[in-house]
């Protein structure tokens, strides 16, 4: 799957403009068509990956060969009536079984299964984002920055030796 597959991940706020879109757009159009890309991994929960599902369900309309799969990050097991939802959207959908107990970690992990099954990942990725910062609990009185999501799999897919295009 790796070789003609394509993940996106990205920050969960983004500068939508139409120079971005424009750019993702022109870059996912020369994967299809030049370089044989056929599948896209989606993940969850960031305008990015809304932005990506938007575009490449555009270029399916002109290329109907492509595949759109949702690797879901909860949800083990779903029934019939959630996936004909999620099939409105995506050819297929999984659940990776090895992160059934990752907990709070299931959406890194989830992000490393797509990187580890995808040869080329788009991301939107800012080096100088900070999180918003959060309670760490609703008793707690202190505010914390937790990891960038997004930084975590930059530097997985940069350790695996992925091909990244960041259109930040």
């Amino acid at each position: 799957m790796k070789e003609n597959t394509c993940c996106f991940f990205g920050h969960r706020k983004i500068e939508d403009t139409l120079e971005l879109r424009t750019k993702l757009y022109d870059i996912l159009k020369r994967l299809i068509e030049e370089e044989n890309t056929r599948t896209f991994l989606f993940g969850s929960k960031s305008e990015f990956n809304s932005l990506c599902l938007e575009t490449v369900s555009k270029l399916k309309k002109i290329h109907p060969h492509i595949k759109r799969i949702y690797v879901r990050a909860e949800y083990p097991d779903i029934d019939d009536s959630y996936k004909a939802y999620l099939l409105k959207d995506y050819e297929d959908t999984y659940f990776p079984k090895h992160i059934k107990s990752a907990g709070k970690a299931s959406y890194v992990e989830r992000n490393c299964e797509m990187i580890n099954n995808s040869g080329i990942c788009v991301v939107y990725y800012n080096p100088n984002y900070t999180p918003p910062k959060r309670k760490s609990s609703r008793q707690s009185l202190t505010d914390y920055s937790p990891k960038s999501g997004t930084k975590i799999a930059y530097d997985y897919a940069v350790k695996k030796g992925k091909r990244i295009i960041n259109i930040f």
